[in-house]
């Protein structure tokens, strides 16, 4: 069972960040960020697949911060496409560890939220790095060339928004494995129960 807490107002680099945060019902063993996908095309943290993700890494033991990024819906700011994001995910680890202590992290992300995880990750370590969907192709920087070795990568075969081969591409170079649910689009629907059992198991 977890226990869903209200919206924290978290301190970010330009303002307020409103954040969701699910968290477990025992002792926490770990703190997870998980980013929400584009917000000029309506992406929040109330998003299903960043909810899936997040309630997946409570069930794990995970305190699961979703913050809308800075310019998305309560939270201050404006939408930087992803290079400002970045410092407004890490302010949140650290309003993170400053609630729990320095416990294990997880970063995730869906579609955008992926590419500012990988990102975030560049600058932070991590024990784990989600990406869902990652935003390929789409941003004028870069996702960046490699991620750690152990990333989860989940894509729908029959991605719209972000072809399986942009991210085949991507991840070839780095012979990095992409978990691949055959039929789903952008947005796995239809297959939310089995990418949320896909994250816990992967977190242990």
């Amino acid at each position: 069972m977890l226990n869903s807490h209200p919206m924290q107002r978290i301190a970010g680099p330009v303002g307020g960040l409103d954040t969701l945060i699910v968290a477990p019902q025992d002792v926490p063993r770990g703190v997870a960020v998980v980013c929400h996908p584009n917000p000029l095309q309506g992406g929040t943290n109330t998003n299903k697949v960043v909810q899936t993700c997040a309630k997946a890494l409570a069930s794990r033991g995970y305190v699961a911060y979703c913050p809308n990024l800075r310019g998305v819906g309560g939270s201050d700011g404006e939408h930087d496409h992803g290079h400002g994001e970045v410092d407004d995910v890490l302010a949140v680890v650290a309003q993170a560890r400053a609630d729990h202590g320095p416990l294990p992290l997880v970063l995730a992300g869906f579609s955008f939220g992926g590419f500012v995880a990988a990102h975030a990750r560049q600058r932070i370590d991590s024990e784990h790095l989600i990406l869902m969907g990652p935003a390929v192709g789409k941003y004028e920087t870069p996702i960046p060339a490699e991620v750690p070795v152990d990333t989860l990568v989940v894509h729908g075969e029959a991605d719209e928004v972000i072809p399986l081969g942009a991210v085949l591409d991507w991840a070839r170079p780095q012979a990095l494995p992409v978990v691949v649910f055959p039929g789903a689009g952008h947005f796995f629907h239809g297959r939310l129960v089995p990418l949320g059992r896909l994250i816990a198991r992967h977190v242990g």
